[in-house]
């Protein structure tokens, strides 16, 4: 799965420890997701879905 979490994080000049905390996850986790080595759970993705005010599909999509 391909998502834009890497680009939205810059854009608020966030770094992963940063939007780790803001998520309640490790910072591996956020490496992880970013680099597509993970996939978020669902209830992760909404919460990362909120966070950005964006809809889940403006963040994650099918490679």
């Amino acid at each position: 799965m391909k998502n834009r979490l890497k680009v939205l994080r810059a854009e608020r000049d966030w770094s992963q420890a940063d939007l780790a905390e803001r998520l309640e996850v490790s910072r591996q986790s956020v490496n992880a997701i970013e680099t597509g080595k993970y996939d978020p759970s669902l209830p992760l993705a909404f919460r990362i879905a909120r966070l950005f005010d964006l809809p889940i599909e403006q963040i994650f999509s099918e490679d």
